[in-house]
C-alpha cells in the first residue's frame, strides 16, 4: 500500500510504481500532481484501488487499467482528463468509478459524460505516446524528422539504477514507516497483530460491498498505516449482543445513519482549513472542529469531528447518548444525519444537516458596518417567529415521549440556534453532553456564563435542571428584543419604558403591546428562584397569544 494523500506533492506520477506488483492500494489525491496517468499501473495484479482525485493530471486513462482483475474503486475526479473512458472499465466498476469535473472526458453509458465523437476514440491495442503515460520519443541533438538516435547504453543504465534506487527507498521507507506506526499502536494499548486498513483520514471506501471479504481486510486507499477496523458501534447489537446498550437489529442507527468515513472525507474535501467553520476543546491529544461538506447527492452538511480524548471513555456511555442524538427529530431542533466512528482512528464523526443562515448571534449588535456585509436587521414579525420557534425545540427537549427521553440541552445561547433561509429557528448542540468528556463541556458552560446564560443556581448546586434552559431562553428573548449580546437580566436593571429595550433598528416598526409581553416573559424566565420560573409548556401558551 502507498498512501501519499493531501500532500503539496508535484510532478508526475512515477512509472516505476508500476514494479511494486504487490501493491493493492495506491492513494495520490488532493496534491498537485500533473501529467499523464502512467499505463505502468495496469500491470498491477493485486491493485484494488486507485486514487487520483483532485490533481491536474491530463491525457486520457490508460485502456490496462480496465484489465486489472482486482480492481474494485478508481477516483480521478478533478483532474484535466481527455479522451475516451475505456467502456469495460465503467462497465465493471460502476459505483466504484468516480470521474466527475473533468469536462474534456466522454463515453458511452456514463450519464455526466458527453458522446465520444471519433476523434474521441483511442486504439486500445496502440500505445499513445504522453496520453497513456508513455513519454514521448526523444531523439538525440543533430537529429531530424523523427528519426533520432537510440539512447546510448550508458544513459539507459543510468535510468535501470535510478529506478531500482527509487524502487528500494520507497520500499523501505513504507517497511520502516509501518513498524513505526505499528510500534505506537502497541504503546498506546493497541492490538500486537499486524495492522489492516479498513478506513481514517485518507480512505475510500465506496466499493467496499463490492470486495470480498479478503479484500476488505486490506482495501482502503489512503488510510494510515496503523488503522485496524472501523469502529462500528452496532456490532454487538446485530449479532443480538448490543441489548445491555438498548439497540436492537431495527435501530435506526443501523438502518439509516451509518455513513462511511469515505464519504465524509469527500464531503469535507478531506477536512480543509477552508471547510472549517470553529474549533473548540483543544487538548492534548485531541479537539473537537466543525466543517462544513457537500455530500456526494449535492446535500450540504455541517461534520462534527470528535477526537478520542473529546469523547466519553465508557463506549456503553457513549454509544447511549448517541442514540439519544439520533432519536431527536423536531422542526427547531438541527437533525443528526449521521455518523461515523474508527476505534484504531480515535475519532468519531457526528453529520448534521447544514443551516445556511448561521447563528442567532450574526444578527445582534447590528450597525451601518455589518448590515452591509449581510447581517440585516430582523423585522419585528421575524423576531416573534424566532422566539416562538426556539421555545417550541425547548419544549420538545424537555418532553418525554415514547420515542426519546426528557433532556436537558445544558447550553442554550444565541450561538446555539441557527436560522435556516426562512429565519426558522433550530437549535444546535442537542444532547452533545452526553458524548463529551465534562472538561470539554465544562469549557463551553464557562463562555455561556460570560454572556449571562448561565442560571444562577448552577453556581451553587453544579446541577442542570429543565428551569436552567428556562432562564436561558428569557436571556435569549431579551437578546431578541434589544438587538443586543448583552443585556440586563434582572428585574432592577431593565428599562421601564419598554421603548428604551426595543432595538432602535426597528425604528418603531414594532407592537408595543407584544414587546411588553416579551419583557415580562424574559423577568419571569430570569428569575432568581427556579422553581418560580415558568415550563416551557407554559411559555409556549403565553406565546400562542402573540
Amino acid at each position: 500500500m502507498v498512501q501519499l494523500c493531501y500532500n503539496q506533492l508535484t510532478g508526475s506520477v512515477p512509472t516505476q510504481l508500476g514494479n511494486l506488483t504487490r501493491l493493492t492500494v495506491l492513494a495520490l489525491q488532493s496534491n498537485r500532481l500533473t501529467g499523464a496517468i502512467p499505463a505502468s499501473l495496469g500491470g498491477l495484479p493485486l491493485l484494488a484501488r486507485l486514487d487520483l482525485s483532485f490533481n491536474s493530471l491530463f491525457g486520457s486513462i490508460p485502456v490496462r487499467l480496465a484489465q486489472l482483475p482486482r480492481l474494485v474503486a478508481l477516483d480521478v475526479r478533478n483532474n484535466s482528463l481527455t479522451g475516451s473512458v475505456p467502456a469495460e472499465l465503467a462497465a465493471r466498476l460502476q459505483a466504484g468509478f468516480h470521474y466527475g469535473n473533468n469536462t474534456d472526458l466522454c463515453g458511452a453509458g456514463l450519464p455526466a459524460l458527453r458522446p465520444c465523437t471519433p476523434a474521441d476514440l483511442i486504439d486500445p491495442d496502440r500505445p499513445q505516446p504522453f496520453s497513456a503515460g508513455i513519454a514521448p520519443q526523444v531523439t538525440a541533438p543533430g537529429g531530424g524528422g523523427g528519426h533520432g538516435r537510440a539512447p546510448s547504453t550508458k544513459a539507459l543504465a543510468a535510468v535501470v539504477v535510478v529506478a531500482v534506487a527509487l524502487l528500494a527507498a520507497t520500499e523501505a521507507g513504507l517497511l520502516a514507516l509501518s513498524w513505526r506506526r505499528w510500534r505506537m499502536q502497541r504503546v498506546a494499548g493497541g492490538s500486537p497483530s499486524p495492522p489492516t486498513v479498513a478506513g481514517g483520514r485518507c480512505s475510500t471506501e465506496t466499493a467496499a460491498a463490492k470486495a470480498s471479504s479478503a479484500r476488505k481486510s486490506a482495501s482502503s486507499a489512503l488510510a494510515s498505516l496503523e488503522y485496524s477496523n472501523a469502529w462500528d458501534p452496532l456490532a454487538d447489537a446485530r449479532g443480538g449482543g448490543g441489548a445491555g446498550l438498548g439497540f436492537s437489529s431495527q435501530d435506526v442507527l443501523a438502518q439509516s445513519l451509518r455513513i462511511s468515513t469515505e464519504e465524509v472525507e469527500s464531503a469535507t474535501r478531506y477536512f480543509s482549513e477552508l471547510n472549517l467553520l470553529g474549533r473548540r476543546g483543544k487538548k492534548a491529544g485531541g479537539l473537537a472542529a466543525t466543517y462544513r461538506g457537500t455530500l456526494r447527492d449535492g446535500t450540504p452538511v455541517a461534520v462534527k469531528r470528535l477526537g478520542k480524548t473529546c469523547c466519553r471513555q465508557e463506549e456503553a456511555e457513549f454509544l447511549r447518548g448517541l442514540r439519544l442524538l439520533a432519536e431527536l427529530r423536531h422542526d427547531n431542533v438541527v437533525a443528526l444525519r449521521g455518523f461515523c466512528c474508527s476505534r484504531a482512528r480515535g475519532e468519531c464523526f457526528l453529520v448534521y444537516d447544514f443551516v445556511p443562515n448561521s447563528s442567532l448571534s450574526q444578527f445582534l449588535d447590528v450597525d451601518a458596518d455589518n448590515a452591509a456585509a449581510g447581517h440585516r436587521v430582523l423585522e419585528w414579525s421575524t423576531r416573534i417567529s424566532i422566539i416562538k420557534g426556539i421555545a417550541r425545540g425547548i419544549e420538545y427537549l424537555h418532553s418525554a415521549r415514547p420515542s426519546k427521553p426528557a433532556l436537558v440541552h445544558q447550553n442554550i445561547s444565541a450561538d446555539k440556534v441557527l436560522l435556516d433561509y426562512a429565519y426558522r429557528p433550530l437549535i444546535s448542540g442537542c444532547g452533545l453532553h452526553k458524548l463529551l468528556v465534562d472538561d470539554l463541556v465544562f469549557s463551553t458552560l464557562k463562555a455561556s456564563a460570560a454572556m449571562g446564560y448561565l442560571a444562577p443556581e448552577y453556581t451553587t448546586v453544579g446541577r442542570f435542571s429543565e428551569k436552567s434552559d428556562v432562564y436561558a431562553f428569557g436571556v435569549i428573548v431579551l437578546q431578541v428584543l434589544a438587538g443586543k449580546r448583552k443585556v440586563a437580566v434582572t428585574t432592577a436593571q431593565l428599562p421601564g419604558d419598554v421603548e428604551e429595550l426595543v432595538d432602535g433598528n426597528l425604528r418603531g416598526s414594532y407592537s408595543a403591546a407584544e414587546a411588553t409581553k416579551l419583557a415580562e416573559i424574559a423577568v419571569a424566565c430570569t428569575g432568581e428562584d427556579p422553581d418560580q420560573r415558568p415550563t416551557m409548556a407554559e411559555l409556549l401558551q403565553e406565546l400562542g397569544t402573540l
